[in-house]
């Protein structure tokens, strides 16, 4: 069983960066990529970023050239460093492991909150 504890969220102004982690604990042998997910308010969670063991990497239109996914394989940790964060940024961020032997893993969320 994997576990993904994350850390990183908080507030911040417009303009400025915050870097989110995401930390599995157990065998991640299984996992074919990790990807970060966010839902606002009265919406449906999105795919952000997502980064595949063969090393691609897919970015929503809205985040690219601000957001980057990246991974520590020593760690089993996955990263999003956010830059140039603007007030629609403001959302719960998930962290999601993709398992190709069974259901994703998905970590509790972090609130990240960009005012104006």
């Amino acid at each position: 069983q994997v576990q993904l504890v994350e850390s990183g969220g908080g507030l911040v102004q417009a303009g400025g960066s915050l870097r989110l982690s995401c930390a599995a604990s157990g065998s991640i042998f299984s996992i074919n990529a990790m990807a970060w997910y966010r839902q606002a308010p009265g919406t449906q969670r999105e795919l952000v970023a997502i980064g595949t063991s063969g090393g691609t990497t897919n970015y929503a239109d809205s985040v690219k050239g601000r957001f980057t996914i990246s991974r520590d394989n020593a760690r089993n940790t996955v990263y999003l460093q956010m830059n140039s964060l603007k007030p629609e940024d403001t959302a719960v961020y998930y962290c999601n492991f993709r398992n190709t032997l069974g259901p994703n893993y998905w970590g509790q969320g972090l609130q990240v909150t960009v005012s104006s």
